[in-house]
């Protein structure tokens, strides 16, 4: 195995999905103290979603609070619950081109723009014939780190 182009740097975000982001409000929100910092909405992804925060500065971990514009529509954003955890990446293209090269599988889309911002992409859940690696059942987003959090986790050597 060739050495690896980049570092997985820590947990940039936790997903969850529910049929009402009141209900998830009320825990992660009201109850937790998480602050809300945006809003997203998309059609083609199905998902209303509120972008909180726990935490701060480069440390600070993206709670999103989502649910499906249509529960009759795929994606379903609130199946399963926890719907994706996302990892700060210090140099995504050569992250994907690299684990590409280990056989991981990527969902469709590549590399784009996320929710909050962020180049952003998805770790399929599961492996196929062709890369046969996964998140075994669970979707993995990689999250180009802007720099101050790259330097930031630098420093915890």
């Amino acid at each position: 195995m060739s050495q690896k182009p980049f570092r997985i740097l820590g947990l940039q975000q936790i997903a969850i999905g529910g049929s009402s982001k009141d209900r998830l409000r009320r825990l992660w929100v009201e109850l937790f103290d998480a602050k809300v910092t945006g809003h997203f909405v998309s059609e083609r992804e199905n998902v209303d979603e509120d972008i909180a925060a726990m935490g701060s500065g480069p440390f600070k971990v993206e709670v999103d609070l989502m649910q499906p514009l249509d529960p009759a529509k795929k994606p379903k954003v609130d199946e399963p619950p926890l719907n994706h955890v996302g990892l700060w990446v210090d140099n995504l293209p050569a992250a994907v081109e690299w684990l590409s090269g280990q056989g991981v599988r990527f969902a469709p889309g590549g590399i784009r723009k996320g929710a909050a911002g962020f180049d952003i992409c998805f770790i399929h859940p599961r492996g196929n014939e062709e890369f046969p690696i996964g998140g075994e059942g669970v979707l993995i987003e990689l999250v180009q780190a802007p720099p101050e959090v790259v330097e930031a986790f630098s420093k915890l050597k």
